[in-house]
Parts: structure tokens; C-alpha cells; sequence
């Protein structure tokens, strides 16, 4: 007797008519639609038709064991069965944008810098689905594809596209006008017309090999040839695909995470000419948002001095390094308006007398009359030269100017115009700015055409741009500071302009301002490293200028970046006794107390060394109470201690040359403490001056501090106003943030007690401290939380997988990690709302889970990963080092259970018993659905009955110990079942065994309240989470190729089948409510079990879509309007069929005898026979 499989004993053999007239009765209809059913059911009366009923599913792994395959090796074959090499773990290097990594070299590093170093570094850990390009959800026509194939296409121009143009239709009419005048000039119809026609007439190509004997082979082959030449490989792909909607089953790949730019300006300086040349100036470019009053970029320094001019200095300046010689740099913008201005401020070398005495010859002398006024440019020259040579390392301001961008940007989009003058004047003079374009650079344009919004912040796609900038403000002793130049760029944008009364001073800049390109040669970092493409390193470079964004950018870092800016902005010696009033800060970090100990970190700015030991500020000549407006790059060391610090030096510079005078006079000293407490300080400070030099050990504490004997500048009052400024991907920046790392390192370290903040956590109350600063993340700002998000993440995971053992007592902390992952997720998708794909999944996370995640502790870079690569303990997932492991992890004593699961409580009786009291202490009356065996028991009132398998998934649940409680000794401890024959060894092992996908299924099935709803809010980050754990798994535990049934405990199962179930049971529940949530829900369900299918049993997923299946089809039974819910359905199924082995899945080549047909035809059955021959042969 034939064998026949499960789901054909199943088929319904009524009559489809029987089925419609069912429908029909459940659904509203046509009237005549029902009449003629009405007709059709009179002839027959059966049974009604079970369509809730679902088929069940083949046990697949079985099948194919049972039933090997009879099909020779071929293209058959491959259809029938899942090939290999369907899965691959591929571990990609990072793109390096520089020549030379930006990791520091430092032997010792902080355990927090070492991580933040691997996340920055390590390869991308990518699971790839090598044959889903075939599946339905793959979409090949992407836009890049697009493009790619149409390169070398020559564009194909027909007759029916050339519009006919007046001047060449005049030139035929005029040649047609000509010829008829030529003929009509011959007799029409005779000889003459004939002969003058033929000799007039060009004579026709020659046709070579016309005659000669060709066989018929060689011709069809030439022909073959020729269709050949020059066709497309894919040119029905070149039709753009229609519009319309994404197809659902469709999962976009997420962007590689990579460091984050704006809109990129290039600025390139090219001269600076004044009517007089004297001495050598200094200039510095830096873009400003006035509405946001906030500096957007550093400062950009550039030298345009002559060789004469920069001969002045050469006794205080060492040899330039090429890397300050840049005329050229790129500036990012990220949020372009109409309120962002370039500000070019200059210096000039410090003389005596205030700023406006220095510029009265700027402003006075003419070019043209040198000749008129030699003699006293003589004198001037003498004086400047004397000044550089005695104060050639100081600065002093001088003027300043600025230009309003968008300007730049809108009249360079103009389309009529071959120059564009933009004036702003001052009085009767010519305007302190205007913008001359080079013809050779603009078309056509017209000025009549407005941009607004974006099109007119858009950075991108103006045309380049050369400027002149006629005139400079003179700078105001009195008014330097930030504030002050913030109103003179408001006020540069009305009509009437304060600054147009201004006496100015008459220069010409030059500057090329212009989109940037794409991949720029000879680009140097704000580091200073080289960006790829630098074939010559003698070439003058162009530097990136780093952006200070006006807002919060969203982005996870990617590099290692580690900067810090000092701003001194004011200093107040009224009340200090003695004659300091040409005041300078002298600017050092230093790693000591000795003055030996300035570190080589400050970055140079022109035509100087890359870096030095010190800075000085810019003096205002005879103020005491000068403001500032210097900037002090410093490049921080990756590891810090208690004595690194600032130290700022307050000098006296006499401007006269005296007699047992020196040059420069200390006149008071004060610091900031790099680190206070683990954290480093930033932010304003308003610090107390000192009179005398700081006492030993001064750098551990803050001048606030009243040190004993110390004489202090006003009382000890504050008088120094400075600002300090990180940038850093390495420092968070975020007390939340910085107290979770901490406590996370000092337990992988064992380093006790842990000084956070203003406590001093000792390793007893640890476990508190840290369950409390897990919580506290939800906290923390959503911009240090999106920068450090990848190793956060990471952390969390770690947490979960390694339960930590304090003081000998093995610490709960999945459900707590489990919390804040979902809180994180959940604060993301609200705050972060345009970067969603179609299916709500955030790109941030998506490319965490697709690029970053990986097991911890399967790092690639030692040996090589995969099937034979790794040793057997690299292959579980463990956090512990064991070269570092805490002496507290040598579990040779008896231990307490940790409080840290509130959960538990009490004494069991059994370990049976405590698993069910942690399940219902934790409402799993709610996530229990499936052992529910009647409506009454049913939760939230509309759930349908579970499915057989479903009752006896969660049976096994509750009859097994819990993974979490199993693996962590949880239970051993609870019930007294301490290790006797086992050794602390065999404990250890137990604990690297827990495994994430198992620990993630678990705490996500036993969760309830509001962590449960943040979880399934954001489901979608957890199935893919799960997937990628368990093909890595598998993976590193050469388990890829071993029989599926084999690959998973019936555990992890169990809690698979429970969690899916609980899921459907939502969307069956609540796609009412909460419409968009059950939307994305559904699909991420859909996905996960897709997913699923080429990872996991196949029959036991076939059993899942089935409870699936079973549960929404009950519901359609019950609703008035099931449109909603069938829709739900249909994309379930959409999106499952969309795998790209669904005809394997299908068995399509199964031996076993065909169903008959329900259809009673004769010739429907014959068909089907001779189908299923045809398939088995």
C-alpha cells in the first residue's frame, strides 16, 4: 500500500462550489453573488467546511532520513535540498580611512580604553544568507545596482526625441529652396535632369565579398556574432522597476557604521594683501552659528606671509612642519542655515601700544603713495622688525572679519550671471566684503531665482566661489570675548549696520570656497593622520577641520578620537597689587609637578612645529582685566591619572626694552585636575589665581582647595574665567554612563574600592551599586548613549551571558540587563524617528546587530575563527579573562544565594518548584498563555485555546530546570545541592556555558509589566539579536554542518515555542489597539521564523507557524470585520514563503503517492499523475 504523507490525509474533499457558498454565508456579498450560491447549495448538502483548520506540518529532518534522495547530482538536485554552504560567518576588516591607525600606542592602557579600542578596531562579525538574493524578499534592482549597470551604456538618441530646432529647420527650408531652384534651371522630365541628377549624386559604399561563395554555418555565425556585439547582460534590468510600495517580505541591509560628516566645505586661502607690508600676520578661519550662539569648528590657521615676512621671526619659530603649511581646509556642517558665518580673525606680533594705535598705518598709508611716504614706511618697518625680534613669540589682535555663507551659497546658484558682486558698506567707503566670481567658474545664472530652505542651505551642489574680502574690522580691546562678536554678527544682517560706521582696513583676501570632493588627496585629519590617497607626503596638505555641531548628532563612534579644547575667555587682576597689565596665559599640560613635566601634546597652529610643550594667549596691551578669545588644541593621552593636569601661567610681557628688566614676569599660577574622581573635568570653570608657585602635590587637588600659606589674588576669590571642551571617543562625558563602565571594570579587574564620584564603593556593595547604575542608564543623555552604544550594548550582553560572582556569591543580573536593553531600544525608536526603515527598525540598531554583535569573547583576531580555528573554551561565550580572573571567582567555600533576584524567595521544596514559583511570581498567567487549556483561562479575555504542541512546549518548560537558574547554580544553591565531587574548576566551566540566545529566550519569556511591553515594542532587535547568537554559536562550535535536530537543547526549544506563542497571541489580542505595534510585530515575528528555518529543526519551525496559523484563524471567526486580522495573516505568510529554499521546503521531489484531487474530473486526476511522474523522473 502506497504511504501517503500527514497534511493529504487532512484535504478536505468537498466541492469548491460547497466552499464558496460557505464564504459567502460568513461574509457579506453581491445579492446576485448569494443568489447564485443559494442555487448551487440546493444540489448538494455536506458538512461545513473546517477552513480554520490548519494541515499538519511533516516532520522534515525525519522525512529526509527516512527518505534519501534519488536524484543524481545537478541543478535537480540543488533544488531539492539545502545546499552547504547556505550559511557564513564572515569576519570583514574595518575601511581605514587613514595611511596609519589612530590607536595610541601605550603599553598600559585603562581595562575601559582597552574596550573602547577593540569595539573601534575589530573586524565586522557578518552572518550572510549566501542564496537569499534568490529569495522573494531580495530586492536586485537597488538604485546603486541601478546605476552600475547603466555605466558605458551609449546613450541611444532616436529620430522621434530630437525636437526640430527653428534655426536648422530654416537651414533645410533654405537648402530645399536652393536644390528646387537648381532643378527647375533643367528641363523636367528630359535627359538633362537625368544626367545632372547622376552627376551630382554620391556614389554608394562599395559592398566587399558581395559575390563571394559563403557557406550557410559562417553566415549564421557572423550574424550570431554581430546580435552579440556590444548587447547588454542584463537588459531587461535596465528598465526601471514601476512605482510601487516596498514589498513587506523585503529587509533592508543596514548602512556600515562609519564616522559621522556633514555637508563638506572646501576653503582654500590664497592671498592676504595690505596697502603696506611691514610685518608678518596671522590668520584664522572658524565657522559660527549666531542663532545657536555656538562655534560650530575649530579653528582653521593658515600662513600667507612672504618669505621675507616669515624671515622676522625665524629666531622664536623652530623649523614648520609640513602639516601647518595647509592654505587649504574642509569644513563639516551638519546643520546648515541662514545664520552660519566664516570668521577670519588676525594676529600680528606684539608691539607697544594698544590695537588701534598698531592699525592707524594700516589704515592710513596707501599703496600708491609709497613712493610719497618712504620714509616713514622706513621707520615703520624698522620698528616691526625690532618687535619681532625681541616679542616674536607673542600676539596680540589685530582685526577680523566675517562672511556670511549662505550668501556665498545662494549667489553662487544663481544661473545669468557671469560675476556676482555682494556688497555690504560702511558709510561712503567700498564694502567690507564682496564676493567677485571667476567667469571661468560660472555660467549663465539668473538672480531672479530665490532658493529658501533647504535648497538654500544645501552645501553640496553650489558652484564654486572665489571671494575678496576688500575690508577688515579692527579688533576691540574691550570687546573680545564670544558674546561680543555673536552682536556684530546679528548686526552685520540688518540694514542699518552699526559696523557700516566703522573705519576699516583696507585689505584683499582671496578665498576659493566650494563644495568638497568626494575622496580629496593629501587630507590630513583633525589628528593629523594622513587620509588614504596621499601619493606624495612633501605635497602641501589640506586639513579636515573638526565640527562642533550646533546640535545633538545621533551617531555611534567608529574611531578613536581623544581632543581637548581650552578656551581661556577672562581674567580679572583689578584688584591685584603691582603692574601686570600686558597679561598672557601660558597654556601646558603636564603629566607632573616638575616643570620638566609638560607633555609635547599642543597642537601647532601656523608655519610651527605639529606639536609643543606650550601655548601662549594674545595680549591686550596695558588691561588688566583682558578677554581672551585663544583656543588650545591638546591631544589627550589614552590613559589619565590623578596627576595630569592643566597648568596655566599668567605672565606680565614687558613691551619695553629695559635694563634688568626681563621679558616676561610670572604673575600668577592656577590649574585644573585632568580627573576628579575617574571622570574627566570639563566644562566651565571660574578658577582663583595664585600669587606664588603651587606646593608639592598640589596637581591631585582643585584650587578651590585653600592651601595652607598660599597667597591667593583677590582673597581667593574666582578671577580666571576658562572653558574646557572634549571630544572624545573615549571619555563619555556622562555620569551614568561613566559610573556603569567603571563598576563593569573594576569587577573584570578585581580592582577594590571603586571611587565614584563622591563614594567609595568597596566590593561588598557592589552588587547593589551595580544593579542600581544598570537601572540608572535610562537616565543618562540619549547623545553619549547613542556615541557609546556599541560597547554599551556589548557590555550589557556580557552581563547577561557571565553572571558576576562578588564577594563568592554568584550575582543575577540578566533580568536587570534584559531591562535596560529594552529601555535603550525603545528610548531610540522614540527620539530617533527618521531613521526607521519601513518595518520600524532603527538603523543605529540594525547595524549593531548586523556588523558589531557577536559573542563575547569570539574574537577573530587571535586565531582564526571558525571549524578547527579555536580552541574548545573560546567556543562558549564567557566574558571572564582568565589571565585577570578575581581571586573571588575561586569558589572553595560555601555560598549564600545573592539578593539580587528579588523574585526569589523562600525555600523551595524542589527545583520544580522554584522554576514554577519564579514563573508565577512573575505573571505568567500573561506569558503562560499556552498552558491555558480553556477560554475561561484565556488572559487578556480574547486569547484562543493553545495548540496541543504549544501546551506541551510549555510542560516541558516547567518540568525542566530553568537555563538561567540551571546554569547559574541558582538552584544548586537554593535546595542545599552543593558540588561535592566537583571541583571549583567543573564550576567555572558551568558558568562560561551560558549561552545568549538560551539566556535572551529565557528572560524574555519569564518577563511581565512594562520591561515585557518595552520588549515587544521592539521585538524585531531581539529575534535578530537571537538569530545571529545561535548561527554563531553553531559557528564557533563547528555545529554548522551537524543535524539540525541535534543543534539546540529542548530547552532553548521550549522556550522558543513558548515565546512565539505568547507573541501570536498578542497580535491575535491586541490588532484592535495598537494597530502600528501589532503591524511591526507581526512581521518581526514573520522574519524570526523565516530566519529560523535555515538555522534551526525545520519541522519543529513548520510546528510554530503552524500554532501561528491555528491561533489567528480561530480569532477570524469570531470578528464581524476580519479584514485586519486576515491582512495581518496574509503578510505573515508573505514573508515566511519569501525564504529563498521555499521550493526545497516543499519536498518537491518527494516519492510518495499524490493525494487524489478533490475535484471529482477524471482529467484533473490524470494531470496530476503525470505532473508527479514528471518530477520524479
Amino acid at each position: 500500500m502506497a504511504e501517503r504523507r500527514a497534511f493529504a490525509q487532512k484535504i478536505s474533499r468537498t466541492v469548491a462550489a460547497e466552499v464558496r457558498k460557505q464564504i459567502s454565508g460568513q461574509y457579506s456579498g453581491s445579492p446576485q453573488l448569494l443568489k447564485n450560491l443559494n442555487i448551487v447549495g440546493n444540489i448538494s448538502h455536506h458538512t461545513t467546511v473546517p477552513l480554520t483548520e490548519a494541515v499538519d506540518p511533516v516532520d522534515l529532518e525525519d522525512y529526509l532520513i527516512t527518505h534519501p534522495l534519488a536524484v543524481d547530482s545537478g541543478p535537480l538536485r540543488d533544488l531539492v535540498e539545502f545546499p552547504p554552504d547556505d550559511i557564513e560567518v564572515v569576519y570583514s576588516p574595518r575601511d581605514c580611512r587613514t595611511l596609519v591607525s589612530a590607536v595610541p600606542e601605550e603599553s598600559e592602557m585603562d581595562p575601559h580604553v582597552r574596550d573602547c579600542i577593540r569595539s573601534y578596531t575589530e573586524d565586522w562579525a557578518i552572518v550572510i544568507r549566501k542564496y537569499h538574493k534568490l529569495g522573494t524578499g531580495f530586492n536586485p534592482n537597488t538604485l546603486d545596482k541601478q546605476k552600475e549597470r547603466q555605466k558605458g551604456l551609449p546613450r541611444q538618441v532616436f529620430e522621434s526625441d530630437e525636437a526640430p530646432d527653428g534655426n536648422s529647420y530654416q537651414d533645410e527650408q533654405d537648402d530645399l529652396k536652393r536644390r528646387s531652384m537648381s532643378i527647375d534651371d533643367t528641363p523636367r522630365g528630359s535627359w538633362a535632369c537625368s544626367i545632372f541628377d547622376l552627376k551630382n549624386s554620391l556614389p554608394d559604399a562599395l559592398l566587399p565579398n558581395l559575390l563571394d561563395r559563403t557557406p550557410n554555418e559562417e553566415i549564421d555565425h557572423q550574424n550570431d556574432d554581430q546580435r552579440k556585439s556590444n548587447r547588454h547582460k542584463e537588459l531587461f534590468a535596465l528598465h526601471p522597476s514601476p512605482d510601487e510600495e516596498e514589498p513587506i517580505e523585503r529587509l533592508s541591509v543596514p548602512d556600515v557604521p562609519k564616522e559621522h560628516f556633514g555637508q563638506r566645505l572646501l576653503v582654500k586661502c590664497l592671498s592676504l594683501k595690505f596697502e603696506i607690508e611691514i610685518e608678518p600676520i596671522f590668520a584664522s578661519l572658524a565657522l559660527y552659528d549666531v542663532k545657536e550662539k555656538k562655534k560650530i569648528s575649530e579653528n582653521f590657521y593658515f600662513d600667507l606671509n612672504s618669505e621675507q615676512m616669515k624671515g622676522l621671526l625665524r629666531p622664536h619659530v623652530p623649523p614648520a612642519a609640513i602639516t601647518t603649511l595647509a592654505r587649504s581646509a574642509i569644513f563639516s556642517i551638519t546643520y546648515p542655515s541662514q545664520d552660519v558665518f566664516l570668521v577670519i580673525k588676525l594676529e600680528k606680533v606684539l608691539q607697544q601700544g594698544d590695537i588701534g594705535e598698531c592699525a592707524e598705518p594700516y589704515m592710513i598709508f596707501k599703496e600708491a603713495d609709497a613712493t610719497k611716504n618712504k620714509e616713514k614706511l622706513e621707520k615703520l618697518k624698522s620698528q616691526a622688525d625690532q618687535f619681532c625680534q625681541r616679542l616674536g613669540k607673542y600676539r596680540m589682535p589685530f582685526a577680523w572679519t566675517a562672511i556670511h555663507l549662505m550668501n556665498i551659497v545662494s549667489s553662487a546658484g544663481s544661473l545669468e550671471r557671469d560675476s556676482t558682486e555682494v556688497e555690504i558698506s560702511t558709510g561712503e567707503r567700498k564694502g567690507s566684503w564682496s564676493e567677485r566670481r571667476n567667469s571661468s567658474l560660472v555660467g549663465r545664472r539668473s538672480l531672479e531665482r530665490t532658493t529658501s530652505g533647504d535648497d538654500a542651505c544645501n552645501l553640496t551642489s553650489f558652484r564654486p566661489a572665489t571671494l575678496t574680502v576688500a575690508n577688515f574690522f579692527k579688533q576691540e580691546g574691550d570687546r573680545l570675548s564670544d558674546e561680543d562678536l555673536y552682536k556684530f554678527l546679528a548686526d552685520m544682517r540688518r540694514p542699518s549696520s552699526v559696523l557700516r560706521r566703522l573705519r576699516p582696513i583696507t585689505a584683499q583676501l582671496k578665498i576659493d570656497i566650494s563644495p568638497a570632493p568626494e575622496n580629496p588627496h593629501y587630507c590630513l585629519t583633525p589628528e593629523l593622520l594622513q587620509v588614504k590617497l596621499y601619493p606624495d607626503s612633501r605635497v602641501r596638505p589640506t586639513r579636515e577641520i573638526l565640527e562642533f555641531p550646533a546640535r545633538d548628532v545621533y551617531v555611534p563612534n567608529t574611531t578613536y578620537r581623544n581632543l581637548l579644547y581650552i578656551y581661556p575667555q577672562s581674567l580679572n587682576f583689578a584688584n591685584r597689587q603691582g603692574s601686570a597689565r600686558n597679561i598672557t596665559v601660558k597654556v601646558q599640560f603636564m603629566y607632573g609637578e616638575d616643570p620638566s613635566n609638560a607633555m609635547p601634546v599642543i597642537f601647532g597652529k601656523s608655519s610651527c612645529s605639529e606639536f609643543s610643550k606650550e601655548a601662549y594667549t594674545a595680549v591686550v596691551y596695558h588691561n588688566r582685566s583682558p578677554d581672551f578669545h585663544e583656543e588650545v588644541k591638546v591631544k589627550l593621552p589614552a590613559t589619565l591619572t590623578d596627576h595630569h593636569h592643566l597648568l596655566f601661567t599668567f605672565y606680565h610681557v614687558s613691551c619695553q626694552q629695559k635694563q634688568n628688566t626681563p621679558l616676561e614676569t610670572p604673575v600668577g599660577y592656577t590649574w585644573i585636575p585632568m580627573l576628579q574622581n575617574g571622570r574627566l573635568k570639563t566644562g566651565q570653570f571660574c578658577l582663583p589665581v595664585s600669587l606664588e608657585k603651587p606646593p608639592q602635590a598640589y596637581s591631585v587637588l582643585s584650587p578651590e582647595v585653600p592651601l595652607p600659606g598660599m597667597k591667593w589674588v583677590d582673597n581667593h576669590k574666582g578671577v580666571f574665567n576658562v572653558e574646557v571642551v572634549a571630544v572624545s571617543s573615549i571619555h563619555t562625558q556622562d555620569p551614568y554612563l561613566d559610573k556603569f563602565f567603571a563598576l563593569v571594570n573594576a569587577l573584570d579587574e578585581h580592582m577594590f574600592p571603586v571611587r565614584i564620584g563622591d563614594m567609595r564603593i568597596m566590593e561588598n556593595n557592589l552588587e547593589n551599586e551595580l544593579k542600581s547604575s544598570i537601572s540608572a542608564l535610562n537616565s543618562s543623555q540619549l547623545e553619549p548613549v547613542v556615541r557609546f552604544l556599541h560597547l554599551l550594548l556589548d557590555k550589557l550582553i556580557l552581563l547577561v551571558v557571565r553572571p558576576p560572582v562578588i564577594a563568592g556569591q554568584i550575582v543575577n543580573l540578566g533580568q536587570a540587563s534584559f531591562e535596560a536593553m529594552a529601555s535603550i531600544i525603545n528610548r531610540l525608536h522614540k527620539n530617533l524617528e527618521g531613521n526607521h526603515d519601513q518595518h520600524g527598525r532603527n538603523n543605529l540598531l540594525a547595524s549593531y546587530i548586523y556588523y558589531v554583535f557577536r559573542l563575547p569573547n569570539t574574537y577573530p583576531n587571535s586565531p582564526s575563527p571558525g571549524p578547527g580555528g579555536l580552541g574548545g573554551s573560546v567556543h562558549y561565550a564567557t566574558m571572564a579573562r582568565s589571565a585577570v580572573r578575581p581571586a573571588s571567582l575561586n569558589l572553595n567555600r560555601s555560598r549564600s544565594l545573592s539578593n539580587s533576584n528579588p523574585d526569589i524567595s523562600g525555600t523551595p521544596t524542589s527545583p520544580d518548584d522554584e522554576v514554577r514559583s519564579i514563573i508565577g511570581s512573575k505573571g505568567l498567567d500573561r506569558s503562560n498563555s499556552w498552558v491555558n487549556t480553556g477560554p475561561k483561562a484565556a488572559p487578556w479575555g480574547s486569547n484562543p485555546s493553545p495548540s496541543a504542541e504549544s501546551t506541551q512546549a510549555m510542560d516541558r518548560s516547567c518540568n525542566r530546570m530553568s537555563s538561567h537558574t540551571e546554569t547559574s547554580s541558582f538552584l544548586q544553591t537554593l535546595t542545599g545541592r552543593l558540588p561535592t565531587k566537583k571541583g571549583k574548576e567543573d564550576e567555572l566551566e558551568k558558568l562560561s556555558l551560558l549561552l545568549f540566545h538560551e539566556e535572551l529566550a529565557l528572560q524574555w519569556v519569564v518577563c511581565s509589566g512594562s520591561v515585557r511591553e518595552s520588549a515587544l515594542q521592539q521585538a524585531w532587535f531581539f529575534f535578530e539579536l537571537m538569530v545571529k547568537s545561535m548561527v554563531h554559536h553553531l559557528y564557533f562550535n563547528d555545529k554548522l554542518d551537524a543535524p539540525r535536530k541535534t543543534r539546540f537543547p529542548e530547552r532553548f526549544m521550549d522556550d522558543i515555542a513558548a515565546l512565539v506563542s505568547t507573541i501570536a497571541g498578542d497580535v491575535v489580542s491586541r490588532f484592535q489597539k495598537d494597530t502600528e505595534m501589532v503591524e511591526r510585530l507581526n512581521t518581526s515575528l514573520a522574519f524570526f521564523l523565516n530566519d529560523l528555518l535555515s538555522v534551526m529543526d525545520r519541522g519543529f519551525v513548520f510546528t510554530l507557524i503552524k500554532s501561528c496559523y491555528k491561533q489567528v484563524s480561530s480569532k477570524l471567526y469570531s470578528l464581524p470585520n476580519p479584514s485586519v486580522l486576515v491582512s495581518l495573516r496574509l503578510d505573515f505568510l508573505r514573508i515566511i514563503c519569501s525564504h529563498e529554499h521555499y521550493v526545497t521546503l516543499n519536498l518537491p521531489c518527494s516519492l510518495l503517492t499524490p493525494p487524489a484531487s478533490p475535484s471529482p474530473s477524471v482529467s484533473s486526476a490524470t494531470s496530476q499523475d503525470v505532473c508527479c511522474t514528471a518530477i520524479n523522473s
